[in-house]
């Protein structure tokens, strides 16, 4: 599988790297080990700039690269994510996770360490006239680091015209690239709603208020907000994941509580669920004559691709990888990135780099394939080059 020579000269390097933050994963904001790893690094490469404490622990690094261009010409951003997730590693690797209850199981350790490669390489050649800025980003894991990074001010200060991102891809074929233009994942908001009526005798119900009854009713009727209230061509997803009340098998509770997830592509659809939700709170309140607390938590907006970044990626991924290893037609997916903050901010484009049949991601199995590292470092490296070449 091609890659470009140099990078594939950093093979075993590069796994020792990922290898190594695999071991010691962070949650969140609080990746002190991971982001001084990091720097150090990116010292030892010669990069021109190194800018720390951005979104925390977060870091942006600069490149310069030849020519009068160099000093103020375009700069194109590349965004790695750097966190771990709270979950017990049951992989049985051995360079496994040394912190218990925290593992890398969605390969934020793997999208760090092809940045890092695509550094190493674009500070030694250079062969690119303008700039590149390395985006070490924590917290995508539900912190929305990317979002605080933006609020900070990294695009204009740094002058990023353009930016970038890939996510390894479990149980798709190893090395294969996917994008597509427009909305590839979605936006993923959480509803919470807690119902009180009056608790009582399982036997006498009639002197009860039954909140059990009135939770019951309402999550059958958000349910029907997808088959009832969009357009079929429209995606949505709404699960309800939570239900807690009662405390035994003959006491009718005084309150029920659950909560779910919303997933949507559509600014309109979004809209409108929150409203429906809303009104079907209130209705219940009345039918059951129960009170209730709707709380809806905005989370990450969708991730949308621009069409030219797009075609200009798919265009790089096929010198990387061949042609008919690229595809652009990509399935959205109904997973959440808060890329889609950096995207909001700057055209660019987000890919999946399959990495063959492993568990997948979020699960105590999975494990980043290690192969892939050097597809992902050229892919990056060879975006600066194309998106900025040398006259």
């Amino acid at each position: 599988m091609p890659v470009i020579n140099r990078i594939g000269d950093y093979t075993s390097e590069m796994k020792e790297w990922r290898q190594w933050m695999h071991r010691n994963p962070e949650l969140g904001f609080d990746l002190h080990k991971t982001a001084g790893f990091v720097a150090d690094r990116l010292r030892e490469f010669g990069v021109d700039e190194i800018h720390e404490g951005i979104a925390n622990t977060g870091i942006v690094a600069i490149i310069n690269g030849q020519g009068a261009a160099a000093s103020g010409g375009t700069c194109i951003g590349l965004r790695a994510d750097m966190d771990a997730l709270p979950i017990e590693e049951a992989t049985g690797a051995d360079y496994a996770s040394e912190t218990p209850g925290k593992m890398h199981a969605c390969g934020h350790d793997g999208h760090t360490t092809m940045l890092l490669g695509a550094a190493k390489y674009l500070a030694e050649t250079r062969n690119f006239s303008g700039r590149v800025a390395l985006i070490f980003q924590p917290a995508e894991e539900g912190g929305g680091g990317g979002e605080v990074m933006v609020q900070e001010g990294i695009m204009d200060r740094f002058g990023i015209a353009q930016v970038y991102g890939i996510h390894n891809a479990p149980l798709y074929e190893t090395g294969r690239f996917y994008t597509t233009p427009g909305p590839i994942m979605a936006a993923v908001d959480e509803f919470r709603i807690e119902v009180n009526g009056v608790g009582g005798h399982g036997a006498w119900p009639h002197e009860s208020k039954d909140p059990v009854m009135a939770a019951v009713a309402m999550i059958q009727a958000i349910y029907s907000i997808v088959s009832r209230n969009h357009r079929a061509v429209e995606d949505l997803v709404i699960s309800v994941c939570q239900i807690h009340t009662g405390t035994a098998d003959n006491v009718i509770p005084a309150q029920a509580r659950f909560s779910g997830t919303i997933r949507t592509f559509n600014k309109d659809v979004r809209a409108m669920v929150f409203r429906r939700i809303e009104e079907i709170v209130k209705g219940h309140e009345l039918a059951f004559d129960v009170t209730a607390v709707l709380e809806i938590a905005e989370g990450y907006p969708a991730t949308v691709n621009d069409a030219a970044s797009v075609e200009f990626a798919a265009g790089v991924a096929a010198d990387v990888v061949g042609a008919d290893r690229v595809a652009t037609d990509a399935i959205r997916e109904m997973g959440a990135e808060d890329f889609s903050y950096m995207l909001e901010s700057r055209p660019g484009a987000y890919l999946f780099l399959g990495q063959g049949e492993t568990a997948y991601c979020h699960h105590p199995a999975y494990d980043f394939n290690d192969e892939i590292a050097p597809i992902g470092a050229s892919f990056f490296a060879r975006l600066v080059e194309c998106a900025q070449p040398l006259r």
